[in-house]
């Protein structure tokens, strides 16, 4: 039960990111209230990876390092959580 919890979780947070990068490139769309929304929501997450991985000329590569990043996290600890319930 505890890994359909945390596995809905995350999947609804990848989507999350993947609509809030989408919205960016639409500047009309980041102030309506869905993009100051998801802008609270990831914003914070996006931007620990911005300050480690600065923009190469106009692209903007960390939102793809945090997408890998939140997947190795996700199967980090449903192997942690594998060890520790089993």
């Amino acid at each position: 039960m505890i890994y359909t919890i945390l596995g809905q979780a995350f999947t609804i947070y990848t989507f999350m990111l993947i609509a809030y990068i989408l919205l960016s490139w639409v500047p009309a769309a980041q102030n309506s209230a869905v993009g100051r929304f998801l802008a609270a929501v990831c914003e914070p997450y996006l931007g620990f990876f911005r300050k480690f991985i600065p923009p190469i000329g106009m692209i903007d590569f960390s939102p793809i390092i945090a997408l890998f990043a939140l997947r190795f996290i996700e199967q980090g600890l449903f192997v942690v959580l594998s060890y520790i319930v089993a």
